[in-house]
């Protein structure tokens, strides 16, 4: 019997029962608020006993409070068993080749309310029958790497992909699609950015920010652009292609090492800080924005493929008034790297200065970046920074911290020895550190003051 209540406990199961109203019931809900009408859903059995979840005919989901519930009225029920039509992917002679490589999650999904069930999309004929313009764009092939949440993304998963795309453009594809999760999305970008080196075709990472059951979805449309620019981009570097405007104009493609995800729940969540995108990307075109860029070649020849990592390196974001014993930590369980996020042009304060010695006199190598995000550390140019470059850290110019954090597990992976360590950090790879920054790299606008406001009226948001 508790079949027909999934999830549901305490107040919220004898409101069911009352009503005599079943999980994945069509049903009337009338409230104190108002009448809402559509789907009764599952529940997690971690959620509280306070709501009734229904997805509206919007394709929206509400939670409804108990003590809100006049009246539960079901007026249908099916039991269906619902599958995302398959059929072959179809080959087209002259067609690029193009690799699905799935990391956990499924690019492409629905989730059959009727059933309760996640039905994937992830084989090229389940591609084919979620996204079938995607055949119009390319020869599809698939496979799934290893299946995890993107929060539990890390050294391992990083170093394994890295090997399977290197073996993937030595065999001859056109370009690799790559689908993640948006969390940790830059964190993975950075790390393939500088384990495969001058690669000879597109590697693009994409994801979305709605699940595809939502109306507002973009998982389709992000594959579509995706696809394209593996398919067809002149731009063989790591990026990541997601929404550009929250619209559904276009996307951005992002440059590996220059990207960040800056909002939550925003499908334009992704940005390039430091500088522009490398260009945007419809159903039918590509239009570069950076003319510099390392551009697709015929031959693998030149590729350079380093799965390297050290798992002992640690990302500080300093804090006013943080204590020693944060960086006395890290040395006293044998880290050997740090990035420093430090305050203004690369600061922390006075107090840690004798963990600080102590840390790299122990061996750490240790780093110094700025929490702003756009800008350059100038640790030069007050007593702080001279005096922090004094006890051995070294600034990093404008590259982000998660960068940082990133590149310097990759290059102690290679080496501890601090000059060898040094010369890799400070050397540019992909744009991780650049020269200036344009001045059209760092806009952020003010909402809701007067000449913003005019600006907006006359642009799509």
């Amino acid at each position: 019997m508790l079949d027909l209540f999934k999830g549901y406990k305490g107040e919220a199961l004898q409101i069911l029962k009352d009503f005599k109203s079943r999980v994945w019931s069509d049903a009337i809900v009338e409230t104190n608020n108002g009448t809402f009408k559509g789907i009764i859903l599952p529940r997690s059995e971690s959620d509280d006993d306070q709501h009734v979840v229904v997805k509206l005919i919007t394709g929206y989901n509400v939670g409804i409070k108990v003590n809100t519930i006049i009246s539960i009225k079901e007026i249908g029920y099916k039991e269906a068993h619902y599958k995302i039509p398959e059929q072959d992917f179809p080959f087209t002679e002259g067609r690029p080749r193009v690799k699905l490589l799935g990391t956990g999650g499924t690019i492409a999904s629905r989730l059959d309310y009727r059933t309760g069930a996640v039905i994937p999309a992830f084989s090229p004929g389940e591609l084919y029958g979620a996204v079938p313009e995607l055949a119009d764009i390319c020869n599809l092939e698939t496979e799934k790497i290893f299946a995890v949440f993107s929060e539990n993304m890390g050294s391992e998963q990083y170093m394994k992909l890295a090997k399977a795309i290197g073996k993937e453009i030595e065999r001859g594809i056109d370009g690799i699609v790559i689908g993640h999760g948006t969390d940790t999305m830059h964190h993975t970008a950075a790390a393939l950015s500088f384990m495969i080196q001058n690669p000879p075709v597109p590697i693009v990472m994409v994801g979305s920010q709605r699940s595809s059951d939502r109306p507002s979805s973009d998982a389709a449309l992000n594959l579509m652009h995706a696809t394209r620019t593996a398919a067809y981009s002149d731009i063989a570097e790591v990026m990541v292609c997601m929404f550009g405007p929250t619209s559904d104009e276009y996307g951005l493609l992002h440059q590996g090492t220059r990207v960040r995800k800056m909002h939550s729940s925003y499908r334009s969540t992704f940005r390039t800080l430091g500088d522009v995108p490398l260009a945007t990307v419809t159903r039918e075109k590509i239009t570069p924005i950076k003319k510099e860029y390392n551009k697709r070649r015929q031959s693998p020849e030149g590729m350079k493929v380093v799965p390297a990592w050290e798992d002992k390196v640690s990302l500080l974001y300093y804090y006013p008034d943080m204590k020693p014993d944060m960086i006395d930590s890290l040395t006293d369980n044998g880290y050997v790297g740090c990035i420093i996020a430090g305050t203004g042009l690369g600061h922390v304060n006075k107090p840690l200065y004798k963990a600080i010695d102590r840390a790299y006199k122990a061996g750490m190598h240790i780093y110094m970046t700025v929490q702003t995000l756009w800008g350059y550390t100038h640790m030069s140019v007050y007593e702080t920074g001279r005096d922090l470059m004094a006890l051995g850290i070294i600034p990093l110019g404008n590259m982000l911290p998660e960068v940082a954090y990133v590149k310097l597990a990759w290059a102690l992976g290679q080496s501890h020895d601090k000059e060898e360590v040094k010369k890799i950090m400070l050397h540019p790879y992909c744009a991780e550190i650049t020269k200036r920054e344009p001045y059209n790299g760092y806009l952020v606008f003010q909402g809701g003051i007067p000449e913003v406001e005019e600006f907006l009226k006359k642009i799509h948001k």
